[in-house]
């Protein structure tokens, strides 16, 4: 309604019945499109992060956690080197805009705002660049075999 209001309110009465069922369906799209993407996101690094440390990096997770128990055999630790060697091979096949956005918020831990100014694009840029970079390395090492 407000949206309506706001931006329409000059527009002849007999419009804003239509106007006003546009604005509802598109924000209601609008909305279980981001859940969508928010989800996906969230649960492909919830998978990485365990649940008592929410400050945890995916990528040390890996590394710390698994490496923790793995690296008391030679085996476990034989795998983990396998695993990184793998999603390195993966992060060198992302375009270069994905691959350098995903290191420069993954890898060096600079925050959107950093990572924008260094690429030199906008904020929304980077975020988007992360997400299809993390939904490439996901659906990559699926295919793999890989389970986290």
């Amino acid at each position: 309604m407000i949206k309506l209001a706001s931006k329409y309110g000059d527009k002849p009465t007999v419009e804003l019945p239509m106007l006003f069922q546009r604005i509802l369906q598109n924000t209601i799209r609008d909305y279980y499109r981001w859940r969508k993407v928010r989800t996906t996101w969230t649960t492909l690094f919830s998978s990485l992060v365990p649940a008592d440390d929410e400050t945890a990096d995916p990528l040390e997770t890996l590394q710390n956690e698994e490496g923790a128990r793995a690296k008391e055999t030679p085996h476990g630790r034989l795998e983990q080197t396998q695993l990184l060697e793998l999603i390195e091979k993966e992060i060198e096949k992302l375009p270069p805009r994905q691959r350098e956005a995903f290191l420069m918020r993954y890898w060096e831990e600079m925050d959107i705002a950093e990572t924008a100014a260094a690429m030199g694009c906008s904020e929304g840029s980077v975020k988007t660049h992360c997400s299809r970079a993390t939904h490439a390395l996901a659906a990559a090492l699926k295919v793999k075999g890989v389970t986290i």
